[in-house]
């Protein structure tokens, strides 16, 4: 897969990174994690720019977010969880995202479309529970590009800096990912046990 990445990086600059992080939301085994960080190696040899490398992979990712907000929009959760249930091995995918993405969004309202988009696992889904809120575009476009922003701006300085070893990204961001998951599932399940508390 990293070969590829290259190639697509290498030969088509902003516009395969933009593509690439386009992909990434629709198929999250392509991850960005690897992109971004290759994208920001790239700077290093002078082949690129880095605010337009970050642009790039910012506007991808939002756009690549659009598809999973209409069918949470379109697409009833019923029927959508049954085809996740059929198919969403295919592309990681299980109706236990579809629960975790909605109960952030009850529970943090719409900044959990922004803070959604940083955690790898949650960020592609989240759209979808926007979607199926009925969470006006504008917002949801806005949110998403903030989130999508300071993520790709991440990984794309974490490559920079790097240079070539900029692999070690993906080798790191994956622990703390866990952490910051873990973290959040810790605060629900305390937010939970003390409403039930109070009720």
């Amino acid at each position: 897969m990293l070969d590829w990445i290259t190639n697509i990086i290498t030969s088509s600059g902003y516009l395969g990174i933009a593509l690439l992080m386009f992909s990434e939301n629709l198929f999250p085994p392509i991850p960005s994690e690897l992109i971004m960080p290759l994208a920001g190696f790239t700077v290093t040899q002078g082949k690129l720019d880095l605010q337009l490398v970050i642009l790039a992979g910012t506007l991808g990712s939002v756009v690549g977010a659009l598809p999973w907000y209409y069918i949470g929009k379109l697409v009833s959760e019923k029927r959508l969880r049954l085809w996740i249930d059929k198919y969403g091995k295919w592309l990681t995918l299980s109706g236990a995202d579809i629960d975790r993405s909605k109960r952030w969004l009850n529970k943090y309202g719409k900044a959990t479309v922004l803070f959604g988009r940083l955690v790898p696992g949650i960020r592609t889904f989240i759209s979808v529970p926007a979607g199926l809120d009925e969470m006006p575009l504008i917002p949801f476009v806005l949110y998403s590009f903030a989130g999508s922003l300071l993520w790709t701006a991440l990984l794309t300085y974490a490559g920079f800096v790097l240079g070539n070893n900029y692999q070690l990204v993906e080798k790191y961001i994956g622990p703390i990912s866990g952490i910051v998951i873990a973290s959040i599932a810790i605060a629900l399940i305390i937010s939970f046990i003390r409403r039930k508390r109070r009720q």
